[in-house]
């Protein structure tokens, strides 16, 4: 398995539709990831290829994890654009195709965009994801900090709504350590 970073507006519209196949597979699978199901192929090709401008701002980096060749899972990194709030950001669209799952691809998806965080002086990062979904144990083995949740913030696939939970992760010296640093450059 390779993990690769789709550092640049070309190489992520080049993996468009792979993405899209991943991103209604995991949908229709039954993971909430922002979807309802049905979610279409158009709809979803739409929707990362909406995501190109944000990468080529360095807004949003976009990892994925390939086996043989074939994507068999992403993560993004949403960078925040307020000053005070550069030392952090949130990972969103862990998704890994229901062949991949159990094998680690999560794992090595996580541990990639953590050590990225980390050279882009990122120290601290967090997420919200399902209550009570397979995702949850992924990031508490992952030493991911569940510090609570929130009832009925978002519909899963069916519609039905569902309390999201919050988790953050230290990937760096703490906040202290770095008071007064300049935001990094990405």
């Amino acid at each position: 398995m390779a993990i690769e970073r789709l550092d640049d507006r070309p190489r992520l519209l080049a993996a468009v539709e792979e993405l899209a196949d991943l991103l209604v597979s995991t949908v229709n699978g039954g993971a909430s990831v922002g979807f309802l199901a049905p979610l279409d192929r158009a709809a979803a090709t739409a929707w990362w290829r909406g995501r190109a401008d944000a990468a080529l701002a360095g807004e949003l980096g976009v990892w994925v994890a390939r086996d043989g060749g074939r994507l068999i899972g992403t993560v993004s990194l949403v960078f925040p654009d307020k000053p005070n709030s550069g030392h952090r950001a949130e990972l969103v669209k862990l998704m890994v195709h229901p062949d991949g799952r159990g094998r680690g691809v999560g794992k090595a998806l996580l541990s990639a965009v953590e050590r990225a965080a980390l050279d882009a002086g990122v120290t601290l990062l967090h997420l919200d994801t399902e209550t009570d979904s397979p995702a949850e144990y992924v990031y508490a083995k992952a030493g991911w900090m569940r510090i609570g949740a929130i009832p009925d913030y978002a519909a899963d696939p069916h519609g039905n709504l569902r309390p999201t939970s919050i988790y953050y992760k230290q990937v760096g010296p703490a906040a202290d350590d770095t008071a007064g640093a300049a935001a990094p450059a990405r």
